[in-house]
């Protein structure tokens, strides 16, 4: 068995984009955090409590969601590629692995294309079997990804 055989000619980390950091996260509660607690206030006073508490329910709801969605990011997906195997190892936000292998001579890359949006979906089939791959990519990240696995597909079956 030749030891070159098993070097990576494709390796890649996929990971969900998150536009809203750390700080905005914080300064985003406690922005809403005020607004709700002022006008919260506001409606206890004025003798409109029930208004008041829905301004403390909506802050939960808030902040519940922004800790989903910071959650969700954590998923991520490792992508390899040699001559030997093509492995992909997806990770969920808990942290749990799922691995799918597939014989890269074998393996066919399928892509999904709307005309308007690009590429909606990418899949890996080979062997009686399929795994979807960076479904939480935008677009052009897809697009990139794409390109750059199919590729590096194609420089593996070539080099029989």
């Amino acid at each position: 068995m030749d030891v070159s055989n098993d070097q990576p000619v494709f390796a890649a980390e996929l990971t969900p984009h998150r536009s809203l950091g750390r700080r905005g996260f914080h300064v985003v509660l406690m922005l809403s955090g005020g607004v709700c607690f002022l006008y919260g206030a506001f409606f206890l006073i004025t003798g409109a409590w029930p208004i008041g508490f829905f301004f403390g329910f909506d802050f939960l709801l808030l902040y519940f969601a922004l800790k989903m969605s910071y959650r969700s990011g954590r998923a991520r997906e490792e992508v390899m590629v040699s001559r030997t195997h093509l492995l992909i190892r997806k990770f969920s936000p808990a942290g749990r692995m799922v691995e799918h292998c597939f014989n890269p001579f074998w393996a066919r890359f399928r892509v999904n294309r709307h005309q308007e949006f690009g590429i909606t979906s990418m899949y890996v089939t080979g062997e009686g079997r399929f795994t979807d791959i960076g479904s939480f990519l935008n677009p052009d990240d897809r697009e990139s990804f794409a390109k750059a696995f199919r590729g590096a597909l194609a420089a593996v079956k070539q080099r029989l």
